[in-house]
């Protein structure tokens, strides 16, 4: 199965530090993955970068073992040194063309989008091959950023039913909920038309991160 193919069918983003409060990264990553997750990125802007380096290789080790799909958070270099299968960048980073340009056609690319605007932008960019859309709900992940609220993921999911309903043969672009989403939030999300959803706090602050995981995939669509 190709990065593309494992993309199109992943529901499941986890997004987490490197756990150096806990020291237990390898055993989460493990959980994790066994849970269902389908993508797992690192994002820890309080490491230096030889410490990424290291977490990105475990991580990319422990996902190997359950053909989870790697994700790094905004550094092209590291994505490329480590042969990340995704970079995630934000509106203010890499531009999707800049990151192709440098990482090549093979990594996968997402963008983060707040706004319709933003949406439309990612849904036409052919660089962009995947993007999240949110925060649905304030979060202290995102210290600062406003929620968008359940209404934006409902424009989102009308806009892609548009885009398909316009062009059949268009080539789908997989999007993902983001922000503040639990178990108890997540039949809300998918309700309001999202089919995917990333995950922070509703699993690295789980008791049983495996079982966390497991449940919120449960709840996913097939």
């Amino acid at each position: 199965m190709t990065r593309t193919d494992r993309l199109l069918a992943a529901r499941l983003y986890v997004c987490t530090d490197a756990r150096r409060a806990q020291g237990d990264l390898e055993e989460f990553l493990h959980a994790v993955c066994a849970g269902g997750t389908d993508i797992v990125q690192l994002r820890d802007r309080s490491i230096d970068t030889d410490e990424e380096i290291a977490a990105l290789r475990l991580l990319g080790r422990v996902a190997a073992e359950y053909g989870t799909l790697v994700a790094v958070n905004d550094r092209a270099d590291l994505a490329a040194l480590v042969g990340a299968d995704v970079l995630h960048a934000g509106q203010h980073d890499l531009s999707p063309a800049q990151a192709r340009q440098l990482l090549g056609p093979d990594v996968l690319i997402g963008r983060s989008t707040h706004d319709l605007g933003q949406a439309r932008a990612a849904l036409a960019d052919p660089d962009v091959d995947y993007f999240c859309t949110g925060p649905v709900w304030e979060t202290p992940t995102k210290p600062g950023r406003p929620a968008t609220g359940l209404g934006f993921v409902r424009e989102v999911a009308a806009l892609t039913e548009a885009r398909l309903d316009a062009d059949p043969a268009a080539a789908p672009v997989p999007w993902f909920a983001i922000g503040g989403i639990d178990e108890q939030r997540l039949p809300e999300v998918l309700a309001a038309g999202a089919r995917g959803a990333v995950v922070v706090r509703a699993v690295t602050e789980a008791p049983d991160p495996r079982l966390a995981a497991g449940q919120l995939r449960s709840l996913l669509p097939a």
